[in-house]
């Protein structure tokens, strides 16, 4: 039976260890501010609207969306999901060809806010946002609050692994479980969404350990022979076969990051060392890699290192701390705390069952 325990990969920053914090005490305390990469044009069979919501699940909000604009769920599009437990504020587009516009006032409750309305020429899809703004408060601190600074300092200075978060794995890993019963016995879920997340998850999952083995080689945020370079901020990728000063440079200021895989159909990119680590730390895999091939996953590249854009921070008194930071789309604010300090998530123990908007009108 594979053990799937999130808490085990392994810190950079042994000191992060000696410092606690608690995130999402309220659900203002996280806040996660959508950017798409692009400005919508005004105009078109799509309704777009800009949504701040508090405490909702996105998936939840599309559904709602289109039983409230009377069109099928294929109707409403977003770019990506986000934080239930939090204030998160993100784009929506209905297809609202040859449907009247409803009253979107009535859409409005005290956690659903439109701020935007607009329309354009297309569906919003999954994916088109060059990432979020993160807006965090950090409470019952415990620890010095020079190494607080320290802590801030280095990831500043020197990013931090790119792990997938422990969200993406469902609660306590119970995706990876469901992972391991579908490649192991062949018995995969019926729905199709199911699987995009199950597949989606073994992965990340897959991805953390090769991350994993690369910081307990001190390698992660180096160039080694035969790695896959990712050009920063973009998905532009080559291959070395030699480390030369340019390339050395190049990974110091951040220009370029080294990647890790993330399993699917196609020829490794990486070859030499980079591929013997990968393949040494996949080798109790094989399972999971030819059941993801067999759903038809791509083999794509990943950065192993992730920076925290234009990150600030002031203490707001003894125990609370703010931060604020960008991360590229499909990067984890649960990354960047983890190599802060050891932080409880609050929203663990505030849950609550989410109910349909129509039952509260």
């Amino acid at each position: 039976m594979k053990q799937f325990d999130f808490s085990s990969l392994p810190r950079v920053n042994e000191h992060a260890l000696t410092l606690s914090g608690t995130i999402r005490q309220q659900a203002d305390y996280f806040q996660v501010d959508e950017q798409l990469p692009f400005d919508v044009d005004g105009e078109g069979g799509h309704v777009w609207l800009k949504i701040q919501k508090r405490g909702i699940n996105t998936d939840w909000l599309a559904n709602e969306l289109a039983k409230f604009c009377d069109v099928p769920q294929v109707a409403v599009g977003y770019a990506g999901m986000k934080d239930r437990h939090a204030v998160t504020t993100q784009w929506f587009s209905i297809n609202m060809e040859g449907v009247t516009e409803p009253n979107w006032p009535e859409f409005e409750t005290e956690d659903i806010k439109i701020i935007q309305r607009t329309r354009h020429g297309k569906k919003l899809k999954r994916g088109v946002l060059s990432g979020n703004i993160f807006t965090l408060r950090l409470t019952e601190l415990q620890g010095e609050q020079q190494q607080w600074l320290t802590n801030l300092q280095r990831i500043q200075q020197q990013g931090v692994p790119n792990y997938f978060g422990e969200q993406r794995f469902g609660h306590q890993g119970n995706n990876l479980a469901r992972v391991d019963h579908w490649f192991t016995t062949g018995k995969g879920p019926r729905k199709r969404n199911q699987k995009s997340i199950y597949l989606s998850a073994a992965r990340s999952w897959l991805f953390n350990l090769v991350l994993a083995e690369r910081i307990k080689q001190q390698s992660w945020d180096k160039a080694i022979v035969g790695d896959v370079m990712m050009l920063a901020g973009s998905h532009s990728v080559f291959s070395i076969e030699a480390i030369d000063d340019s390339i050395v440079e190049r990974v110091a200021t951040m220009d370029i990051h080294p990647t890790g895989v993330m399993w699917g159909r196609g020829t490794s990119q990486s070859v030499d060392q980079c591929l013997n680590i990968e393949s040494a730390t996949l080798i109790d895999w094989s399972l999971w890699q030819q059941g993801l091939e067999k759903a038809g996953m791509k083999q794509e590249r990943r950065p192993l290192r992730l920076f925290a854009s234009d990150l600030t921070w002031q203490f707001l008194s003894d125990d609370e701390l703010e931060l604020k930071f960008f991360l590229p789309a499909g990067c984890y604010a649960t990354a960047v705390m983890r190599e802060l300090a050891v932080i409880a998530d609050a929203a663990h123990r505030n849950y609550q069952p989410q109910k349909s908007i129509t039952d509260n009108k």
